[in-house]
Formats: structure tokens, C-alpha cells, sequence
């Protein structure tokens, strides 16, 4: 065993690829690797990193083993962090090594950051003293070492000035550690002044922290209840106790708002780690991660595989996202890898939202979480006015699709000076275009989905795989020009829709695909909450924590989007969705109002958010989930079989299907081809196994897989524990 020898002439080595297990490798006379040591060692042609694993190793042929060709200067994945791989690939039914390249993404960042070099004061004098000399060696009084620029910089001269100090011996070349990407918080910074129920909540998350113990709290509270400055409390008590913390957020556009607060409160910013940071950054994270010298990380999902080396605390803000589900090579939650990882580590976990999952209400309910509930916005701000606009009593104008009734409060909202938002969750200008004369409709060439227009961009989009093309004059079916509809609206056609009744309003439209990316989406966001704009138009994104302090009216376009849909958490979604929408209202205690256009006013979803009864969804949504077996009191697992073609895939699956093995806790639907049964130009089929709660339904699909046809030609299998897309 190779944890019981730290140095041994051979060692298991679990490369970042699609391997079920560890390769063993020849370690070099005079080579020191321990488990964890993360190596350069031969792959076929290649040269990949890896990282020593724990367990046996192969009896193998000493002269047949490839050595280990290099240790690299790095500290070594803890033991916890290699459990925690081992678990995530045997609870997804992923191979390990793909795993671990999820904590292997930052290759330059294995060898230490280079040294800098910099200028540190001797007992020299120069030859003459002017007024630019002067404020150079004042700035350099008490020894500390400067970089060159630096040292020019502060002083407010040229590095001419600095050069010439140096020259005279006045300055000599000292080398300087790597600067820290992020400076030290201070938990005692600025501590706030908390509400009664917050400064409870709190303490209950300071004494989880000090026990130092794992535990997981459901932080539930209202949109504006302060859910943020509760949990930074917990974060101060894990950094008076020398842990490292992770902040785990649900959108990279949440991002700089969130490093803004972070800072006022601790007096220095969490580093960042999500998709859009420069490489070089990311390297410089990670490296300082693994070091201990970054203290508070705020990410996105893939943070939850950064290798801290003392992590003591782990927050998932907005719980309830479905961005914390990955489907891509490894299908994860990063909300349920974040409470095993504090399991594997010993330390508490919290979980906020205004709206949690049904998942974590059952677990507090029955007492595996905590949950501390803040039922009132801060500063008593009181929340928003909720009611529902009956499209079938008062329908928009012909073309149009805001009613009568939200046009009203829109303007009675704009001579009052305050903002209005309106939500629609569909980017675009519309979901499907067609020809009026022979009805041709404008699909994906590879998807089995209608391109979107975008009429900003000019341009026809899929959604699924990015295809694009050019919108034309002319149908491209029958050559009519001229006589192309847009059906149905998006954001863009509802801004259309805005402008013509408020042609001198000040007008935002936030989606995904903005022109600019993340850089102009925290712009915009910026802005509005400047009170730069007057009306917001805008998806998904405008639901996500934003504070917007004039904001007074909220309307949902089309409140009834997300329930027409076949997903078993259709009505938990919408209910969420909507209630974080509803939420961005009145936050800093002005009358606000917030108006649904539906066409089922009667729907639970709907009643329980106008009445603000979460309490009687959350328990009607539970039984039914109970009732039928769904989780979190029945598991379920979907497996996608695609191919280049319908016949392989359909038949894979089938096969798949008859090798299932006989249990009296499980059974298997399907096959059926998926609702978008064509992607990317590959055919989909979805097998969907249901069970109880105990079964073991990872051994049963492993056995499914193993007995089932091999994989041959075109076909990928992809599994999809706790499925959250149906699609």
C-alpha cells in the first residue's frame, strides 16, 4: 500500500482521462512521491500530469513500467480532496480520471510562481538630492522591498529617477515573493449591526463553525432579508479559526456585485474562480489555493474541486439554481458534492435561498439539516404587493403582449420616477419564424428545435448547439419575399413592444447573449442600479440576488412559461423563478408591486406566490412527491444513449434496456426518444430508471452497462444521476 510507505519503487497514478483506475508507474532511484504528489509521467505519445493515488499497486513486470518523469514543487492533494474524487466518480458513475481532471485545470500553476525582482533600501547616499529623489527615498523608508515600477508609481516620478538611486548603490536587487492575488480579509473589518432574527441565525452559524465539525443549515430566508451578511458571519468565525472558505454562487454575472459587498464588509476581496478569469489569473488562484495563501475563494461550481489545503467552510448562495447541475463528461450537483465534501471534511456546510429546493426543505424537515429561517426583509422593508393579471379578462393589443393593466402601473411607475423590470424567460426576438404563403418553419439543421431570431444581430440562432445563420429577405422554401413572421416574443420584441408605448423611457435589455458578454452585463447592471434606466427587460439573469434600490414594479410577461412543460419540477421551478423575480421589488422599502400575466390564475403555483403562502406549496409540492416515489423520497436516473444516426442509437438503447438486471426496488421506462431527439447533429434516446430511496442505483446501472451491447461505432452513453433537464 502505498500510504503505509511514502517512498516506493512504484506508484498507482490516476491520469486526467477516461480511466477506470489508476496506471501504476516505475518511481526513479532518488524519486520522492507520496499520495497526493501531482507527477508528469508518459501516456502513450503524450506527457500528462497526474496525481498519485492511493492503493496498491499492479503486479507488473518492473522492465515493463514507464517512470515517472517528474515531481512537480507543488503541495500535495490532500487526502480529503482524493476521497472526495474517488466518491464523485463512483456516486456519477464517472471514471476517476475524468475527475480528477476537473482539479487538474490549471497545468502552469504545479510549478511555484517565479520570483520578482525588486529594490530594497541600503545606507548609501546619493551624490545630490532633488525634490523626485527625495520622495523616492521617502517612500522606500522602512526597509520594505519595492518592485521597480512600483517604487516609480508611488512616488508619483519616472523609473528614470528609480534607475539612477539604484546606479549610485542606494538601491540594491533584492528578490521578492509573488504578490498575493487577493489581500488577507480581516473578519473584524467592519462587523455589521444585525436584526434580532439575523444576529440569531448567525450565531447559529458562528457555533456550527466552532465546533468545527460537519453540519449542514439551510439558511432560509425572504428576497431582502440580509441572507448575505448572515453567512459572512459564518465566514469571519471559519477565518478567526485559520480555515479556508469557499463561496459557491450560481452565475459569474453575480460575481462583482457579490466581491463588492464582500469588501466592505472584510476590507478585501475573495478571489474569484469561474469560467471568464484569465488563465494566468486562474493559475495564480489555484497555485495560491493550494498553498493556503488565498483565504476565501467565491466561484462558480467548478471551485468545488480547487485543492484547498485548509477549507473549513463551504456556502452555496441560491441553493436552489439549477446552474449548480454540470451535464457535461461529469453530470453533478455542485449543491450535493458541496455537502459531501464537507462530510469528507469535517467541516459545516450552509445553504441559502429565499426559495430552497424541495430536496433541502425534506432534509431539514426531517432533521438532517439545520435550517434557520429569516421570515422579514431587513430594515422592515416590506415586500412587494403580488397580483395576478387574468390575460383572458384583460388580453394585450392586438400584436402586442403586455396588457392594459401592466402598461398602466408601467406608466403611473415612470412619473413617479422609480423602475420598472420586466421578465420574460425567453432570449431572443422570437422562438419561431415562418413563411405566411407556404408555412416553411425556420429549424435547427441539427437540432430537432426552431431557430430563435435575433433581431438585434440580424440573425437566426439555435440555442442547443450555437448554430446561426443569416436571417433572409426571402423564404428559402418557396422564394416569397417579404412574408416572414416572427411568432411568438422574446426579450427583444417585448423591448420593441416598450419603446412604442414609452418612446422616451430609458431602456435595458439583460439577457445571456448580450452583445459584450459578462464585461458589458455588469455594466448594465451597474447602471441600473444606478438609476441610469427606467425600464428593465430581461431573462433568468435579473432574478439572480440583484439589488436594484429603485426598483418598484415587477411584471412577468408570460408567468405560465415554465409550467408547459413535462418536468417533474415544473412547479418548483416556476415558483422559484418567480418569487426571486417578484423579489427584486421594493428591497430598500419603497411601495412596490409585482403583476404575473397568466392565463391560470387559478394554479397553485400562481396562488401560492400572490398570497405569499410558500409554507402551503412547499407542502402540497412534498406530498406530491412523495405520492409519486420522485425524489428526495425516490431516486432517479436517466441515461442518454446517442449515435449519428436514429437506428444506432434506438437500438443501443434497447439493448441497454433488455440487459437491465431483476429488482423489485427499481424498474427502467423507456427507451423514448428525448423531447429534442436531435442535437448537435446526434440522435437521442433516454432510458429513465426510478427507485426508492435506498435501492442501489448505481450498482443496478453499472450491471446495465456491463451486460448491455458494447459501444460500438457512433454510440455514447452518458449517465445522468439525479437528472434536473428532461430534455
Amino acid at each position: 500500500m502505498i500510504e503505509d510507505s511514502p517512498f516506493v519503487a512504484a506508484a498507482p497514478v490516476l491520469v486526467p482521462m477516461p480511466a477506470e483506475r489508476p496506471y501504476t508507474y516505475a518511481v526513479p532511484a532518488g524519486m520522492r512521491v507520496v499520495p497526493g504528489s501531482i507527477v508528469r509521467v508518459p501516456l502513450g505519445p503524450r506527457q500528462v500530469a497526474g496525481i498519485v493515488w492511493d492503493g496498491a499497486v499492479e503486479k507488473v513486470d518492473a522492465k515493463k513500467l514507464r517512470p515517472i518523469e517528474q515531481v512537480f514543487d507543488c503541495p500535495p492533494i490532500d487526502r480529503a480532496m482524493r476521497r472526495f474524487v474517488d466518491w464523485v466518480a463512483q456516486y456519477t458513475l464517472s471514471p476517476p480520471g475524468m475527475v480528477a481532471r476537473m482539479l487538474l485545470r490549471a497545468p502552469e500553476a504545479f510549478d511555484p510562481e517565479p520570483w520578482i525582482e525588486g529594490l530594497q533600501r541600503t545606507f548609501a547616499k546619493p551624490d545630490r538630492m532633488t525634490e523626485a529623489r527625495t520622495r523616492v527615498l521617502e517612500t522606500a523608508e522602512g526597509g520594505l522591498a519595492w518592485t521597480r515600477s512600483g517604487l516609480a508609481h508611488a512616488a508619483g516620478v519616472s523609473s528614470t529617477v528609480v534607475d539612477g538611486l539604484r546606479a549610485q548603490g542606494v538601491f540594491e536587487t533584492v528578490m521578492i515573493p509573488p504578490r498575493p492575488v487577493v489581500a488577507a480579509p480581516d473578519p473584524g473589518y467592519a462587523v455589521p449591526a444585525l436584526m434580532p432574527d439575523q444576529s440569531d441565525a448567525a450565531e447559529t452559524l458562528r457555533a456550527n463553525v466552532a465546533t468545527g465539525t460537519f453540519g449542514v443549515t439551510l439558511l432560509d430566508g425572504v428576497t431582502g432579508s440580509g441572507k448575505t451578511e448572515v453567512y459572512f458571519e459564518a465566514v469571519a468565525a471559519a477565518l478567526d479559526r485559520g480555515k479556508q472558505v469557499l463561496i459557491l454562487l450560481p452565475e459569474i454575472a453575480l460575481t462583482h456585485a457579490f466581491l463588492e459587498r464582500f469588501q466592505e464588509r472584510f476590507g478585501a476581496k475573495p478571489a474569484e474562480w469561474h469560467s471568464d478569469l484569465p488563465p494566468r489569473m486562474r493559475e495564480k488562484v489555484w497555485r495560491q489555493v493550494a498553498e493556503g495563501g488565498v483565504r476565501v475563494v467565491a466561484g462558480a461550481r467548478s471551485a468545488l474541486f480547487l485543492p484547498f489545503r485548509e477549507l473549513g467552510l463551504i456556502v452555496v448562495d441560491e441553493e436552489h439554481d439549477p446552474a449548480y447541475k454540470q451535464e457535461d463528461r461529469v453530470f453533478y450537483n455542485a449543491r450535493d458534492m458541496a455537502v459531501v465534501r464537507g462530510h469528507i471534511g469535517g467541516f459545516p456546510v450552509v445553504l441559502a435561498s429565499a426559495t430552497p429546493s424541495v430536496e433541502s426543505r425534506v432534509n431539514a424537515s426531517q432533521g438532517r439539516y439545520s435550517r434557520a429561517v429569516l421570515s422579514a426583509r431587513f430594515a422592515e422593508a416590506a415586500l412587494p404587493d403580488l397580483k395576478t393579471v387574468d390575460m383572458r379578462r384583460a388580453p394585450p393589443a392586438r400584436g402586442g403582449f403586455l396588457s392594459p393593466v401592466l402598461l398602466g402601473h408601467m406608466r403611473q411607475t415612470l412619473e413617479r420616477k422609480e423602475q420598472s423590470l420586466l421578465f420574460l424567460n425567453r432570449r431572443g426576438y422570437a422562438p419561431l419564424t415562418l413563411c405566411r404563403v407556404c408555412g416553411h418553419r425556420f429549424g435547427c439543421p441539427v437540432c430537432s428545435a426552431w431557430l430563435v431570431e435575433h433581431r438585434f444581430r440580424g440573425q437566426l440562432v439555435c440555442h442547443h448547439c450555437g448554430h446561426n445563420e443569416r436571417r433572409p429577405e426571402a423564404c428559402p422554401e418557396c422564394g416569397t419575399l417579404d412574408h416572414l413572421v416572427a411568432c411568438g416574443p422574446g426579450v427583444e420584441r417585448i423591448a420593441e413592444e416598450v419603446v412604442e408605448h414609452f418612446p422616451d423611457a430609458r431602456t435595458i435589455v439583460l439577457s445571456s447573449d448580450l452583445m459584450g458578454g459578462v464585461r458589458r452585463l455588469r455594466l448594465e447592471l451597474e447602471a441600473i442600479a444606478n438609476g441610469e434606466a427606467d425600464i428593465v427587460i430581461g431573462t433568468q439573469l435579473v432574478a439572480k440576488g440583484h439589488n436594484f434600490p429603485n426598483m418598484t414594479l415587477v411584471g412577468v410577461v408570460d408567468a405560465d412559461l415554465g409550467l408547459a412543460n413535462g418536468d417533474p419540477r415544473a412547479a418548483e421551478r416556476t415558483f422559484q423563478l418567480l418569487s426571486q423575480v417578484t423579489g427584486r421589488a421594493g428591497r430598500t422599502g419603497k411601495k412596490s408591486l409585482g403583476l404575473l400575466q397568466t392565463f391560470q390564475p387559478d394554479h397553485p403555483v400562481m396562488r401560492a406566490i400572490v398570497s405569499g403562502d410558500a409554507e402551503a406549496f412547499y407542502e402540497r409540492e412534498i406530498a406530491e412527491r412523495e405520492r409519486a416515489g420522485l425524489p428526495p423520497f425516490g431516486r432517479l436516473a436517466g441515461v442518454i444513449v446517442s449515435a449519428a444516426t436514429r437506428a444506432e442509437a434506438e437500438a443501443h438503447a434497447r439493448g441497454l434496456r433488455r440487459a437491465a438486471p431483476q429488482a423489485t426496488d427499481l424498474f427502467v421506462l423507456g427507451p423514448a426518444e428525448a423531447p429534442l431527439s436531435l442535437i448537435g447533429g446526434r440522435h437521442r434516446f433516454r432510458l429513465l430508471i426510478q427507485g426508492e430511496r435506498r435501492a442501489d442505483m448505481q450498482g443496478f446501472i453499472r450491471t446495465m452497462l456491463a451486460e448491455g451491447p458494447k459501444i460500438r461505432g457512433s454510440v455514447r452513453v452518458q449517465v445522468d444521476i439525479d437528472p434536473q433537464s428532461f430534455l
